[in-house]
């Protein structure tokens, strides 16, 4: 079931695009010395936004201060805006039903999308 969700995920619920943004952002991140964990994370995101279903996030119990700080530097320049584009995503596919499954996974991207440090993506339980 999975599977067929994620191959409609691609190409009716956007995850194509958002896996195709977020590589291309983590491609510009990585240019830098400075950019590159912030480019890892857009590529974490990338993968997640583009097969989403049968896969959860997790906090990773070794992460440190680094991840806190990486954290709170994400949320001030990029988190807000990303979460609240996954935020309006999920809003427009949940007035259908069908759209429903494909708002949930919008969320999910967004909840990861505001503090991506120290978070990891397993398959779902």
């Amino acid at each position: 079931m999975n599977f067929l969700l994620n191959v409609l995920w691609v190409i009716f619920g956007g995850g194509f695009l958002i896996a195709l943004e977020y590589a291309l952002a983590g491609l510009v991140l990585c240019l830098t010395i400075v950019g590159i964990p912030f480019g890892i994370q857009c590529f974490k995101m990338a993968g997640l936004g583009l097969f989403p279903f049968g896969k959860d996030i997790r906090e990773d119990p070794g992460a440190g201060l680094g991840s806190g700080l990486g954290n709170v530097l994400w949320f001030l320049f990029a988190g807000v805006w990303i979460f609240l584009s996954h935020i309006a995503l999920a809003a427009g596919l949940a007035v259908t039903i069908i759209g429903i499954p494909f708002a949930l996974q919008h969320l999910k991207l967004g909840v990861l999308a505001l503090t991506p440090f120290g978070k990891r993506v397993v398959p779902a339980a």
